[in-house]
């Protein structure tokens, strides 16, 4: 990958707007060069690509090109693959990552960014559907945490709410920092079986009711969450199978991007049309760790970016297939 290679150095350390934009567009002209389902796509659009100055104009590729085309930038064997959980009969995504490095250095960065070094926290993962199944890059993350955070408490739970709750009431008498992270319905099947005032608790939930409950609205579900664990606010991870990066919320659906990663919102109605801040359209995701597949996804989601630069979720396109990308219809 030598033609990448100081690209790669270059992604996780961008610091200011021109910069950010140089980037993109190298990575644009590296990805219409040796991603052939990408270049298509973009040439299908017509769009003079030598035209192109900002990254705003970059054509931004349906993500539902993973379930139908291996997305990949270059001729590489990929360490590995991620797949979408989906529904019953519905066809899945599959993200094939030819640098695991990227994955794990997005993860990692991001988690230090936003609530500092995991080896100060004790990571506990309740994700029943995604443990029974193989593919979750979710999984992926929560083992690798799980391991950084190198705490004996740390660990995945599939069903077991009793020993959770047990582990949990132990861990608030000792003032550990702790960060529970669950899919959406079994955070709430814990709630419901054994409520417990944790104040200090990071309950962060990846969203996903997998069928096995009704779907709620955030401020219903939240309000349950914070009831139940005598929390202020209920923290959310915004990410899925075809992005390489995750969003963080720490209270009230507002959502923030590590520096690497970027939401812009286009016209419903226009998808080639940017919208300014404060309009709701299609969430347009810009991942730089998307490096060897490819950076620029339009995504099925619904939202608006606010003046301040974080962005929320208002809903999805009323086509779109229901897959675990951790949104909840506000």
């Amino acid at each position: 990958m030598p033609k990448t290679a100081a690209l790669k150095n270059r992604i996780f350390n961008v610091d200011d707007f021109n910069e950010y934009n140089d980037i993109a567009l190298e990575i644009f002209h590296f990805q219409y060069q040796n991603n052939s389902i990408y270049r298509q796509f973009v040439d299908f659009l017509k769009i003079p690509i030598r035209q192109i100055h900002h990254f705003s104009n970059i054509p931004f590729m349906p993500i539902e090109f993973f379930k139908r085309h291996n997305i990949v930038s270059g001729e590489f064997i990929p360490d590995t693959f991620f797949t979408s959980s989906g529904t019953t009969g519905k066809q899945t995504s599959k993200h094939l990552v030819t640098d695991i490095k990227l994955y794990e250095n997005s993860f990692l960065k991001a988690f230090n960014l936003f609530f500092g070094d995991v080896s100060d926290y004790i990571v506990i993962a309740l994700l029943p559907s995604y443990l029974e199944r193989q593919g979750s890059s979710l999984v992926y993350m929560a083992n690798r945490l799980i391991s950084e955070s190198d705490k004996q408490e740390s660990g995945f739970y599939l069903n077991e709410y009793e020993e959770l709750h047990s582990i949990l009431h132990t861990l608030k008498d000792k003032n550990q920092k702790v960060i529970l992270l669950g899919v959406t319905y079994a955070l709430l099947d814990l709630a419901e079986l054994f409520p417990m005032e944790f104040p200090n608790l990071i309950l962060m939930e990846t969203g996903g009711m997998k069928g096995k409950r009704r779907e709620l609205i955030r401020d219903e579900l939240h309000s349950k969450l914070k009831k139940a664990f005598g929390i202020k606010n209920v923290y959310s991870e915004y990410g899925m199978t075809e992005l390489l990066s995750q969003a963080y919320s720490k209270g009230d659906g507002l959502f923030n991007c590590p520096p690497w990663m970027k939401v812009i919102i286009r016209d419903v109605n226009d998808p080639i049309s940017i919208l300014p801040k404060g309009k709701a359209g299609g969430i347009n995701v810009i991942d730089f760790a998307n490096l060897y597949s490819c950076s620029f996804i339009a995504t099925q989601d619904l939202g608006k970016v606010n003046e301040e630069g974080s962005f929320e979720i208002i809903g999805r396109y009323d086509n779109s297939d229901v897959r675990g990308c951790n949104l909840l219809v506000n």
